[in-house]
């Protein structure tokens, strides 16, 4: 266990604090060695991300590092947004929920652990194919500095940036977050680093 750093992140909750600490008992009942990733207590096994336990302002939840490759028996995983390619969550708007579904998720976060012991992966969209906003198009034509280290980026973090970008629905707000982002870009650091 490394409550060295989870117990703090428990301790410090003011919402969903009895669902976190339940869900963190089924995830250790399941033998999975506990982590701190992402600022939220995360679960492995051999070193691979197996599940993360992480809590929002109407719904904690248990997401699913590659939940896409779950059989989903009782079809209660969520796909966070329609850009997450491999993580699904099952959410919780209260503690009754995770006991009564305490066998489920046994079973789910066992199938997890399967699909690490298979060595399993997502087949990923390729970065190729998400599109680039016209701003950024003229922004990397004017600047072959920026061009190439966007391309030096990791595809997850190419792909951060694009998604970013285009999420964007007025062009002046899309110029204004690849300005922003522009400096990130050239040290070679993702959108959250």
């Amino acid at each position: 266990m490394n409550s060295k750093l989870v117990d703090p992140f428990l301790n410090r909750a003011k919402t969903w604090k009895e669902e976190m600490i339940v869900l963190r008992k089924i995830c250790l009942d399941c033998g999975l060695t506990e982590e701190y990733k992402w600022m939220h207590p995360c679960y492995t096994f051999q070193e691979k991300n197996v599940v993360l336990i992480h809590q929002f302002k109407n719904y904690c939840a248990l997401l699913f590092h590659k939940g896409v490759l779950l059989k989903d028996t009782n079809t209660i995983l969520i796909q966070q947004t329609e850009n997450v390619q491999s993580a699904r969550q099952i959410r919780f708007t209260d503690l009754q929920q995770i006991i009564d579904l305490e066998t489920v998720l046994k079973t789910y976060i066992y199938e997890a652990i399967e699909v690490e012991k298979a060595g399993l992966e997502v087949q990923l969209k390729p970065t190729a194919e998400f599109e680039i906003p016209e701003e950024f198009k003229k922004v990397l034509d004017t600047n072959s500095n920026l061009k190439i280290a966007f391309e030096d980026l990791t595809p997850g973090r190419q792909r951060g940036y694009l998604l970013f970008f285009s999420q964007a629905k007025q062009s002046k707000t899309r110029e204004s977050r690849i300005e922003k982002c522009i400096p990130a870009i050239l040290e070679g650091k993702g959108l959250k680093d």
